[in-house]
C-alpha cells in the first residue's frame, strides 16, 4: 500500500477540492477601463446570473478580479472598502456572495496591496509634502519623489515597513472576509517583501483560520517566498508557459523540464495552476493548431495544483495581450448579459471542460499528484499522474504518429484510445486518460 505524499505546506483543506472560474468583472460586464466613463453596468449582478452556468461548467469556486473602486482598470485602487460604482454597491456584492453560497461555491478576491492608484488618500499630500495621516504611506526613490510599480506612474507603491500599512492591509482583508469571501489573491505579490506577509497574515488567519491565500509570481523563487511569506500557494507561470509552449511548438521536452520542478514544487506547496488569466494571451490564440486545444486542458486537469479556468476559455475564445493602452482589452472582454445569449458554437469546448473538471472531482487526490515521464518524443508525452497507490496515465500526441501506450490500464476515462494486446494505442492528435 502506497503511502499519501502531502506538501509541507497544504492551506485550508477545502481548497484541495476546488476548480475555479476566474472572472474579470470591469471587462465581464462591459465597463469603461479607462475609468473616462464611470457608468454603472449591470457589474456583479451579471456575474451573479452566470453561477448556475458555473455550476454547470462544473466549477466550485469564483474568483473574482478586482471589485473595489479603483481610477481604471481595477488595479489602480481609490478606495479599498468601497465596491467600484461601476460594478455596483455593497448590496450587489452582498447579492453575489449569497447567491454563490447557496450553490456552493467559494469566493477568492483579488487584492491589490503592492500599490494604490493616484487618487487614493494620501497620495497627493505624499507629492506635495503636505502633512497628512496617510502622507508617509507610501516608499520613496532616492531623489525622494514617489516610487512606482514597474514604472507605471499611475501606480504608487506601499511602503510595506511602515506599521501603519500593514495595519490597514490586514484590516482590509478581515473586513471582505467578514463579509463573506473566501479568500484573497494578492496581486504583484514577488513586488512585496515576503515579510510584510508574516506580519499580516498570522492577524487574518486568526481571525479567519479557513481563508485561503496565494500570490501572484511571474518570476522568482516560487518555494522561499512561499516559506518566507507563509502563503498558502502562489501562481505556477512556468507550468502556463510549459504547457501552451510545448504543444504549440511541438516540444514536449519543455513541458518535461517544467514537470520536473513542478515536482519540486508541490513537495512545498500546491501552486495555483491555470492555462490562461486576465494579464496573457488567449490559450486559442497561443497554441494555432486548434486540434490540440484540448490537450492544455487535459494537463490542467490531471497535474497537481490547484487549477483555475479564465472565463472565455471554456467558450474556445480568442484573444491577443498586447504591450499598449487597452492592450488587455482583447483578453478582458465582455460577456452576454445571461448565459441564454451565448453562442452555440462552442458547444464542444464547454462539454470538453465539463468533462474533464468532473474526472478532476472524481479523483481529488490529484490536487497534490506528482507526475512522472514514462514515455517523451517531441510529438508525444506519456505522463503517469501518482499519489501513493492511486494513478493516472495521460498520453497526448500532437503529430500523425499513433502513440503506444504501454502500461498497466485497464478503464479508458476520458479521450481516444484502443485496446491493444501490448496495451493501448492512442490516435494521432488525440490523448487519452487511462487508469
Amino acid at each position: 500500500m502506497g503511502c499519501m505524499s502531502y506538501p509541507t505546506r497544504v492551506g485550508p483543506d477545502w481548497v484541495r477540492h476546488m476548480v475555479w472560474w476566474h472572472v474579470y468583472p470591469l471587462g465581464f460586464a462591459g465597463a469603461d477601463m479607462t475609468g473616462a466613463d464611470r457608468t454603472r453596468t449591470a457589474g456583479l449582478d451579471q456575474v451573479a446570473a452566470w453561477l448556475d452556468y458555473a455550476v454547470d461548467l462544473g466549477v466550485n469556486g469564483l474568483a473574482l478580479g478586482p471589485i473595489f473602486e479603483s481610477a481604471s482598470h481595477g488595479y489602480d485602487t481609490i478606495d479599498y472598502l468601497r465596491i467600484d460604482p461601476r460594478l455596483g454597491d455593497l448590496d450587489a456584492f452582498r447579492r453575489l456572495v449569497d447567491a454563490a453560497g447557496q450553490r456552493g461555491l467559494r469566493v477568492l478576491l483579488d487584492g491589490v496591496f503592492n500599490h494604490v492608484g493616484r487618487d487614493f488618500p494620501g497620495v497627493r499630500d505624499a507629492e506635495q509634502g503636505r502633512d497628512s495621516d496617510r502622507a508617509d504611506w507610501f516608499r520613496r526613490e532616492r531623489d525622494g519623489g514617489l516610487a512606482t510599480f514597474e514604472g507605471h506612474a499611475d501606480l504608487v507603491a506601499l511602503d510595506h515597513g511602515n506599521p501603519a500599512v500593514v495595519e490597514f492591509v490586514t484590516s482590509v482583508m478581515r473586513h471582505w472576509l467578514d463579509a463573506g469571501a473566501d479568500g484573497w489573491r494578492l496581486d504583484a505579490a514577488y513586488a512585496v517583501p515576503p515579510e510584510f506577509w508574516t506580519r499580516v497574515l498570522p492577524r487574518v488567519r486568526e481571525h479567519r483560520p479557513d481563508a485561503y491565500v496565494l500570490g501572484e509570481m511571474l518570476h522568482g523563487d516560487y518555494t522561499d517566498y512561499v516559506r518566507r511569506s507563509g502563503l498558502d500557494a502562489v501562481t505556477q507561470y512556468e507550468l502556463w508557459k510549459a504547457i501552451w509552449s510545448s504543444i504549440d511548438s511541438v516540444n514536449f521536452f519543455e513541458l518535461d523540464w517544467s514537470l520536473r520542478r513542478h515536482n519540486d514544487f508541490l513537495d512545498a506547496f500546491v501552486p495555483y495552476t491555470f492555462v490562461g488569466n486576465h494579464d496573457v494571451t488567449r490559450l486559442a490564440t497561443n497554441i494555432a493548431d486548434e486540434r490540440h486545444h484540448a490537450h492544455a486542458l487535459v494537463l490542467l486537469m490531471t497535474l497537481g495544483g490547484t487549477p483555475s479556468i479564465y472565463y472565455g476559455d471554456e467558450q474556445g475564445r480568442h484573444g491577443v495581450k498586447e504591450v499598449r493602452i487597452g492592450g488587455d482589452d482583447a483578453i478582458r472582454a465582455a460577456y452576454p448579459p445571461t448565459p441564454t445569449d451565448l453562442s452555440p458554437y462552442a458547444t464542444g469546448v464547454f462539454r470538453l471542460h465539463q468533462e474533464l473538471i468532473r474526472l478532476r472531482h472524481r479523483h481529488p487526490w490529484l490536487h497534490h499528484a506528482r507526475s512522472e515521464t514514462i514515455a517523451l518524443r517531441n510529438e508525444a508525452v506519456v505522463l503517469r499522474a501518482r499519489d501513493g497507490d492511486k494513478s493516472l496515465t495521460v498520453a497526448l500526441s500532437l503529430d500523425d504518429s499513433p502513440q503506444m501506450v504501454n502500461a498497466a490500464c485497464s478503464q479508458l476515462l476520458a479521450g481516444t484510445a484502443d485496446r491493444t494486446g501490448e496495451g493501448w494505442l492512442v490516435p494521432g492528435h488525440r490523448w487519452a486518460v487511462l487508469c
